[in-house]
């Protein structure tokens, strides 16, 4: 069985984002980049399950810049069989991102394709919900918890009153929770084999994918800054400012 893992390189979580000056987007010029963390626990997930015996090569997948190849790497030190880029120079939305996959899905024939439920940079949330709908596939999003059986996989998922437990026929799309599992650290030696494992590099014209952005981005501006707060001497006073500085009651 293949699993097959998107990996999405965005800036990594410890910087500050900086929106550019002309209003245009965030600066990623000199900026550390790094995988996804969601996708991080997608990649651990595959390697668990093949480490259980459920699963035979894990594919970690990365749409973009040649850039991406480093978080292929990633991937790939983790623990990763191969990897596949498909790059271009495009700002990929989450419909053509879908496309791609499922084009590769397609070539590769997994039947586990695990994605993180959202990438840490537009916080979209819709990329594995629309590759399921393009495939036809099965889908558990927010997972924490997968266990595959014949056939079929038990997934425990991330609901507002708490845990919900499903069972879907493979192949299925499952995107990841934060409480699926904790990602390991790539160790040196497999840093070093993973420099020597193989990345094929495709373009979106190649699997016919049309990536021309569907949307237009107006302006991007920081959030507005809070302002400090006060303090009140009695619930007079504080029910006063509500009324008449807040004017929320």
């Amino acid at each position: 069985m293949k699993v097959l893992v998107p990996v999405k390189r965005v800036i990594d979580y410890n910087v500050k984002v900086r929106v550019k000056s002309d209003g245009t987007g965030v600066e990623t010029a000199n900026v550390k980049m790094s995988m996804n963390p969601f996708d991080e626990i997608g990649i651990e997930e595959a390697l668990r399950l093949k480490e259980a015996g459920s699963a035979d090569e894990v594919i970690a997948v990365s749409i973009g810049v040649a850039q991406c190849q480093e978080t292929i790497r990633t991937a790939l030190a983790m623990g990763a069989d191969r990897g596949v880029l498909v790059e271009t120079e495009d700002n990929v939305e989450p419909l053509a991102v879908a496309k791609i996959l499922k084009a590769v899905i397609e070539k590769e024939a997994p039947e586990v394709v695990i994605l993180g439920k959202q990438a840490i940079d537009d916080d979209s949330n819709q990329t594995g919900q629309m590759l399921s709908a393009l495939l036809g596939w099965s889908q558990a999003t927010f997972a924490s918890n997968i266990e595959l059986g014949d056939g079929a996989a038990d997934i425990t998922r991330e609901v507002d009153g708490g845990l919900e437990t499903i069972k879907v026929k493979l192949p299925v799309i499952v995107t990841t929770d934060l409480r699926l599992n904790e990602p390991r650290y790539a160790s040196l030696p497999n840093i070093m084999k993973a420099k020597k494992k193989p990345i094929d590099t495709m373009t979106p014209a190649d699997l016919g994918v049309d990536t021309t952005p569907r949307l237009n981005t107006l302006s991007v501006v920081e959030p507005t800054k809070r302002e400090g707060g006060v303090k009140v001497e009695t619930v007079a006073e504080l029910v006063e400012k509500l009324q008449h500085e807040a004017k929320v009651i």
